[in-house]
């Protein structure tokens, strides 16, 4: 890697310390914007690209959002999964981070046969229909 002059060194100020700091910062984490935050500075600062999503087949635990670190040189299996146990951890623990990327994602927003279902019904309920 020191070699090849074009390689991204950023990963090599990533040590066995920081990475404490780092995995102990991502459970801490208190809200999506800060989430999201973390995951730019974490792009960056040493070029680690963390990516959240959930299945497209629906969401009934945190288990059902894949988070992938992507791989990179100089960044070792265990430190991405180490990251992945970290964000899966905060998630768990702050279920409105995790209501929170769904909903970034559409997948909480109502359907168009409820909202039509919501125009043609009075008595539906009052969230689905436009004020």
């Amino acid at each position: 890697m020191l070699d090849d002059p074009q390689a991204d060194l950023r990963i090599l100020r990533l040590t066995r310390e920081e990475e404490r700091k780092l995995l102990a910062r991502l459970e801490a984490i208190a809200s999506y914007n800060d989430l999201r935050h973390m995951q730019q500075r974490m792009v960056e600062q040493l070029g680690i690209v963390v990516t959240i999503t959930p299945s497209v087949r629906g969401v009934r635990t945190v288990r059902g959002l894949s988070i992938k670190v992507e791989e990179q040189r100089g960044l070792c299996r265990r430190t991405r999964q180490n990251i992945s146990s970290a964000i899966r951890k905060c998630l768990e623990n702050n279920e409105a981070i995790a209501f929170a990327i769904v909903d970034a994602h559409d997948l909480l927003a109502p359907t168009q046969a409820q909202l039509q279902a919501a125009t043609d019904d009075p008595a539906a309920p009052s969230s689905l229909s436009k004020p």
